[in-house]
């Protein structure tokens, strides 16, 4: 099938690639010059694990595209699919301008039916919208209304395992109007994904408000899990008990699980923080508070600083003379995104009190590099105070503490006999809960998790 994907970000660039490894012919859009060069380069300006293979391969073959041609693009596609961003506005609402400007270039330039593919994530009502953008085009061309139809297919991608999550999916939404162009829309879709249906029906068909809540739902679902669990980390801090065996004692239970049950620093992210607040926006539309959601932002934006009162605590509020090794920067591992980190925070309140920062990420330090400039941008001398090392036993030279902000794979098991002889204090001030406190005892160190005790 013939895919016109608008928007050559991380959802656009996953969805095109991934469609076509699977034998359709991709033709990516991006109004960013600088980013399609890039592409048509060879390069890809995100990272995500296994994405640049698949784009070259799938080059050499023919199956995929790159321009900022809106024309060329919209005549390519049956299907367009708009993966543009949807940043949060002042309210924290959704902000829609760039996902109706992709709608009104198609409905300029369509000749032919269209079904039209919300993928961005993007309030209830959306669809809605989309289509009266295209539709006053088609008007101002006295083309008839009914060639375009507007799907709902929200993303479920984790980034770090996004090429694996689109071609292994749990489930793909879709959400359709029940009207003759809605069914032929859904038919479409049906065909696209007919080789993720297989082995088993992995697809879940609504009408298109049900399929843009599902998204925000679960989103803000897995947000509230990682809140609950982190002001239940704070209080095992205080009342002595280990929040490792509350997790196994209540994943365990079936209507529970395990998953997204880990204490830490808070999440960050492109996602979670703006999905929950475009939630709670809507909500407020509509006249409802979403006190649940409310919270789950508070402790979050709370739990972000939780680090720097540990380390605080330890070594007071003056911090100058003092050096801290830090490891992880990105928001989570695998992925170099720097949005919402909370590495951010933690670097800002530290070199704000006096200390300096040598870090260390595996992937993520060139973003790192450029967030932390505009982060520093009224107080550029401060950014002095941190620097970017190539290994993470590089960073651990005299420091006064050690402190883990991301759980990457190659921070579970170092060698704590180095860390031991480099460092100024055998001191770790663990985000992630990576090690266990009853070795970090034995092995000699001072050891502070999150709500962890023996």
């Amino acid at each position: 099938m013939k895919v016109t994907i608008i928007g050559s970000g991380y959802v656009g660039l996953v969805t095109g690639a991934c469609l076509a490894e699977l034998g359709n012919t991709i033709f990516c859009l991006d109004i960013d010059q600088k980013k399609i060069d890039i592409l048509n380069s060879g390069g890809v300006p995100i990272y995500e694990s296994g994405l640049q293979e698949m784009i070259a391969r799938n080059r050499a073959a023919g199956r995929i595209q790159f321009s900022t041609d809106v024309a060329a693009a919209v005549a390519h596609g049956d299907i367009q699919f708009i993966a543009v961003g949807t940043p949060p506005d002042e309210d924290g609402s959704a902000d829609l301008q760039y996902v109706i400007a992709a709608a009104r270039n198609i409905g300029k330039h369509m000749t032919s039916p269209k079904v039209i593919v919300d993928k961005s994530t993007v309030p209830v009502g959306t669809a809605e919208k989309v289509t009266a953008a295209v539709q006053e085009e088609l008007k101002k061309r006295n083309l008839d209304p009914a060639l375009c139809s507007v799907v709902s297919n929200p993303e479920f991608l984790k980034e770090g395992a996004a090429v694996e999550d689109f071609m292994r999916p749990d489930r793909i939404v879709i959400g359709t109007n029940h009207d003759a162009a809605g069914l032929r829309a859904k038919e479409m879709m049906r065909k696209l994904y007919a080789p993720f249906n297989r082995h088993h029906e992995r697809t879940y068909y609504m009408d298109v408000k049900s399929a843009e809540l599902t998204k925000y739902a679960a989103n803000a679902m897995l947000a509230t899990r990682i809140s609950f669990m982190n002001e239940l980390a704070n209080l095992a801090d205080e009342v002595g008990a280990d929040i490792e065996a509350v997790r196994q004692g209540i994943g365990s239970d079936s209507r529970i699980g395990y998953g997204f049950l880990y204490a830490g620093t808070g999440y960050g992210g492109s996602c979670f923080p703006k999905d929950v607040s475009a939630l709670s926006q809507t909500a407020q539309q509509y006249g409802r508070d979403l006190k649940i959601l409310e919270a789950v932002e508070a402790v979050n934006q709370a739990q972000k600083t939780i680090l720097i009162e540990k380390i605080v605590k330890r070594f007071g509020e003056n911090l100058t003379g003092h050096r801290f090794a830090l490891w992880g920067l990105a928001f989570k591992p695998n992925t170099d995104d720097m949005r919402e980190a909370p590495s951010r925070l933690i670097i800002s309140e530290l070199v704000k009190r006096g200390a300096s920062i040598l870090a260390h990420d595996p992937v993520a330090m060139p973003e790192a590099q450029r967030c932390l400039e505009l982060d520093f941008k009224s107080h550029p001398k401060l950014l002095d105070n941190v620097k970017m090392v190539k290994a993470p036993e590089d960073a651990l030279d005299q420091a006064s503490a050690l402190i883990i902000v991301t759980e990457w794979k190659a921070f579970r098991s170092p060698d704590f006999e180095i860390l031991k002889q480099t460092m100024k204090n055998p001191i770790i001030f663990d985000g992630r809960n990576l090690y266990e406190p009853q070795t970090m005892k034995e092995l000699g160190f001072e050891y502070q998790g999150i709500g962890r005790h023996n």
